[in-house]
């Protein structure tokens, strides 16, 4: 999945590792900090609905910012170039936009504790079961590969051996969610996010100055590679070929709607962290936040990427060299001193953890109220469900430490990642959509559009791509075509099952239709929430322009 070149050791020295013990020190120290906020099951598995808004906005975006992401697109950016920034400005603003204006509402208004539960509700509980079913499993799946792929960074960069990696980070991962729940997550996430910017930025500066700065950077890499490869845009037309494999409709169907939209705004992983927030004004303003740093992040992701090909134009050339997955280990290896380096290092570490940690307390809260205590131990104590989540956070990281080697037959970490998406997101996406918008859709067509979507992108997948009955130039292209059969199918299947089955009572579905309204949603905001700047439609509309125009010079 990860294969890190030889002779990628760095000189680390006692400066860099005192500064990743005294992150592992700060860390236990929050997880401590945490546990005496933590007194109901409500406290550990949604911080009690009491964190603001801006420390659940960057938790939500730091969630997202593992190092699966940062060393999967600093090397989507060495091979695929200016291309990679679609996951950003099409594949992610537009959807954290709509889920906080138009979803999260919903959501919060209804007081449920997953998404799973809004299915519950909604559909009834053969959807909520197969939903909470494909939460759980996707979640130690995504939060394996952060595991396994740290273990190998570590292994290449510092020497660990592989299981001592696995078991330091499961170990600090397991102690501070068992011990502060999702508080002591969501502001380790914080934490984890500037210490993942400490090390991207001075990496991203001095690479820069490294190459001759931007101009040097796009002089040297367009008489390489051409003149499309510092554009977002051309060669995607039909028929057109480029490195991506991937056209403008496949790119914006495939990833800017039905990939993006059936992330973030069904992946309990990120919507946890809205959910936590103190009202319904923070958790709407929660993943529009996180949309501003998340636009700015190519700067110090992509960018790298793109200094590593100037850098070593041997990258990726050769199965026996430096792969595009080298990218930030080398830059990290050519470029800093000793101290910075440590940052770099913690840096890394900080933001396999913050991938894992994000996943972990998603699992643990899907499967103790959505399975356990749902269907398995009915009407416990409060204090029974509360120790169940701590045993069920063990028992997530060591099957995340198992699940972690399915991933090795990916030979790129982002396409093993977006084939999972594919999979299991999208289909939910279609559920929640329909269901949200079609007041008539019934429950019986929330399980099998469910179903038949998920099982309709494995069958493209494993069966018309992998088996060559259709021909797709790449995986990452594979994915979007995937994303959208799993749409379609969904869809389709729904309509038809809804014309031919009964609608659930109007009056059961206030608050989870639109155009219908909850108790919830009639929260008042709190003193300063009406403020102009806090407005959720002038957050989601600025992230939107502004994404837009970052576009403009990479449109020509």
């Amino acid at each position: 999945m990860i294969t890190l070149a030889e002779g990628l050791r760095l000189p680390t020295n006692g400066l860099d590792y005192t500064i990743l013990a005294l992150y592992f020190v700060v860390v236990l120290g929050i997880g401590f900090a945490a546990r005496r906020s933590v007194r109901t099951s409500l406290d550990f598995f949604l911080s009690g609905r009491s964190l603001p808004a801006w420390v659940t906005g960057l938790a939500f975006v730091a969630a997202n910012l593992g190092a699966t992401e940062i060393l999967g697109m600093a090397a989507n950016g060495a091979q695929y170039g200016a291309y990679t920034v679609h996951w950003y400005w099409i594949g992610a603003i537009p959807a954290m936009v709509f889920l906080g204006l138009v979803m999260m509402p919903f959501y919060y208004g209804s007081k449920v504790r997953s998404v799973p539960e809004f299915l519950l509700h909604r559909f009834g509980p053969s959807s909520h079961l197969l939903s909470s079913v494909i939460f759980a499993v996707s979640s130690v799946l995504i939060a394996g590969v952060n595991l396994y792929a740290m273990a190998i960074v570590l292994e290449a960069l510092l020497g660990w051996p592989e299981w001592v990696a696995i078991v330091v980070a499961g170990f600090f991962v397991l102690a501070y969610i068992t011990i502060g729940g999702l508080s002591s997550a969501i502001y380790n996430e914080v934490l984890q996010f500037f210490v993942i910017l400490a090390a991207l930025i001075p990496l991203t500066i001095v690479g820069l100055k490294r190459v001759g700065g931007w101009d040097g950077l796009t002089d040297s890499l367009t008489s390489s590679h051409g003149d499309a490869f510092l554009t977002a845009w051309k060669g995607t037309g039909i028929g057109e070929g480029n490195p991506l494999g991937a056209n403008w409709l496949t790119i914006v169907l495939g990833l800017g709607f039905v990939m993006s939209f059936g992330y973030w705004t069904t992946n309990f992983a990120e919507v946890q962290r809205a959910l936590s927030a103190k009202n319904l004004s923070a958790a709407r303003r929660t993943p529009l936040i996180a949309a501003f740093p998340k636009i700015f992040i190519p700067m110090v992701v992509v960018v790298p990427g793109l200094i590593a090909l100037v850098m070593e134009p041997t990258l990726g050339k050769s199965k026996d060299g430096l792969q595009y997955n080298d990218a930030i280990p080398v830059l990290m290896r050519d470029l800093l001193p000793n101290g910075v380096l440590g940052i770099a290092v913690t840096g890394l570490l900080a933001a396999f953890m913050a991938g894992m940690a994000a996943n972990v307390s998603s699992f643990n809260t899907v499967f103790t109220n959505d399975i356990w205590a749902a269907y398995l131990k009915k009407g416990r104590e409060d204090a029974y469900y509360l120790k169940t989540g701590r045993v069920v956070t063990a028992v997530g990281v060591l099957i995340g430490m198992g699940t972690a080697f399915i991933a090795a037959s990916f030979s790129n970490i982002m396409n093993y990642l977006q084939t999972l998406f594919s999979f299991f997101n999208v289909p939910l996406f279609v559920v929640f959509i329909i269901g949200m918008f079609w007041k008539r859709t019934s429950a019986a067509a929330g399980f099998w559009g469910l179903l038949s979507g998920t099982a309709a992108a494995m069958v493209n997948y494993f069966w018309l791509y992998k088996q060559g009955v259709i021909s797709i130039p790449s995986d990452q292209g594979a994915n979007f075509v995937s994303s959208i059969v799993a749409f379609v199918v969904g869809a389709l299947v729904m309509f038809a099952v809804t014309l031919a089955t009964r609608p659930k009572p109007a009056e059961s579905l206030a608050g989870l239709v639109y155009g219908t309204r909850s108790p919830g949603m009639e929260e008042l905001p709190a003193e300063g929430d009406d403020a102009w700047y806090r407005k959720p439609a002038l957050l989601g509309w600025g992230a939107i322009v502004l994404a837009a125009v970052c576009y403009i010079p990479f449109s020509f």
